[in-house]
Formats: structure tokens, C-alpha cells, sequence
């Protein structure tokens, strides 16, 4: 099997497209009762919220922090008090599980010869235990933070990190990401992209869509693999 030049890396965002969020309050969703759907939907929100935030205002602080304050917000606007509920919420962040299709979908890009990595607001420490718990760090060749430019998504440098440290122009790079704003950054930056469109919501009104789109992580190889020219 040769490739012609074409895509060389697939990126991947990291939170909601190779690891489920849900996974995260699933084993407090009891103690949480009838309110987990809405109680991760708003950690979630403000998560990322204090995250664009915070690089507007140029006060950047490392994921860990905004992640735990954003859940703070989430436990104040629902009335949970209960410390040893809270820490097991905070605590699943880093025991986050994949999605059923991402280990399968990273091994058949390895296997084709095109290299894996991710690109994510989380901090290295918060992604190497999420890999590690969900299984998926032997399948990846580079896991890149936004610490290394102190700026989150969608802001330029971000998607220029991915570039630079994988030593690839930005045409060569398939970012993939099921969060529509991202895609957005992504291609603004140059890159070609894929959106992860699992819920078969509208597009957004931004500049810059998606490249392709598509409804989940097991068509990634095949759209890979056509970008990059595989003959056999």
C-alpha cells in the first residue's frame, strides 16, 4: 500500500469526541437522582465557558482549575453539598471512558500508516489519566495540551501547536472533533476537518465549517485514507 501526499496525522479533540463525558457522573448519577443529565450538561457549558473566558480576558489557568470550578457552579446552581459526591465527580474527570468505536477507530489509522494524536484544553496530567483509564494511550502517537501555548480553543496558537509539534503543514492535519465550534477553529487555522456529528444537530453560523461531516468516529479512517491517495 503506497499514499500519495495528502493526510498525514489525524488530531483529535479529546473531551466528548474519543472520551464520553457522561462516563463521568454515570456512577454518582443515583446520588445525583433525576438532575445528572442536566447537572453535566451545565458543568459542561460552564466548562468551557470559563475557558473562551479566560482567553479573551488573558487570565489563563491550567483545566484543572476551570474544570473544578465550573463543576463548583454546577453543584451551587443544584443544591449538592455533599463534599464526597463532589470529589467523585471531580476524580471521573480523570477515569473518563471511550467512546465504543475510538480505540478501533485509532488502530485502524495506525495500521494504515497515519499518525494519531490529540490536541486538548486538558492539562498533560489530566490526559494521560484519562488515556490510561479508558485504554486508548497505546493507540496514540502524540497527546498535546494547550498548556504549552496557556491560550484554550478555539484560539489560533492552539491549532498551530498541532502543526508545528508533528512537523506537518496544516493541509496534511484531519482534525476531528464532535464539538461544531471547534471545527470552526480548527479550519479558521487551516486544517482540514471533520465534525463528529453524533446527534445530527444544525451547523453553526461561524465562519469556516466543517470539511467533512460525519456521524461517528468509525468512518474516520476511510475519509483519511481517501484525503491521503491510498492506492493499493
Amino acid at each position: 500500500m503506497s499514499r500519495s501526499p495528502g493526510i498525514t496525522a489525524c488530531v483529535f479533540d479529546a473531551y466528548g469526541t474519543l472520551l464520553d463525558l457522561e462516563s463521568a457522573v454515570e456512577p454518582h448519577r443515583a446520588a445525583l437522582g433525576g438532575s445528572a443529565a442536566g447537572f453535566l450538561k451545565l458543568w459542561r457549558g460552564k466548562q468551557l465557558e470559563y475557558t473562551w473566558l479566560r482567553t479573551l480576558m488573558g487570565r489563563y489557568a491550567d483545566f484543572a482549575q476551570v474544570t473544578a470550578d465550573a463543576l463548583d457552579y454546577a453543584c451551587d446552581s443544584f443544591g449538592v453539598r455533599d463534599p464526597a459526591l463532589r470529589a467523585g465527580l471531580l476524580g471521573g474527570f480523570e477515569r473518563l471512558q471511550a467512546f465504543g468505536d475510538a480505540g478501533e477507530t485509532l488502530a485502524r489509522l495506525r495500521t494504515a500508516g497515519i499518525r494519531t494524536a490529540v490536541l486538548s484544553n486538558g492539562t498533560p496530567a489530566m490526559l494521560t489519566a484519562a488515556f490510561e483509564a479508558s485504554g486508548l494511550a497505546p493507540h496514540l502517537d502524540r497527546v498535546l495540551s494547550v498548556e504549552a501555548v496557556s491560550k484554550y480553543k478555539p484560539a489560533a496558537e492552539v491549532y498551530a501547536l498541532a502543526a508545528s509539534e508533528l512537523a506537518a503543514g496544516a493541509g496534511e492535519l484531519l482534525f476531528v472533533s464532535a464539538n461544531a465550534w471547534d471545527i470552526s477553529g480548527a479550519a479558521s487555522a487551516g486544517l482540514v476537518t471533520a465534525w463528529i456529528n453524533r446527534a445530527a444537530a444544525p451547523r453553526e453560523r461561524l465562519p469556516f465549517g466543517a470539511t467533512h461531516v460525519v456521524g461517528s468516529l468509525s468512518e474516520i479512517p476511510a475519509l483519511a485514507g481517501r484525503s491521503s491517495g491510498f492506492a493499493e
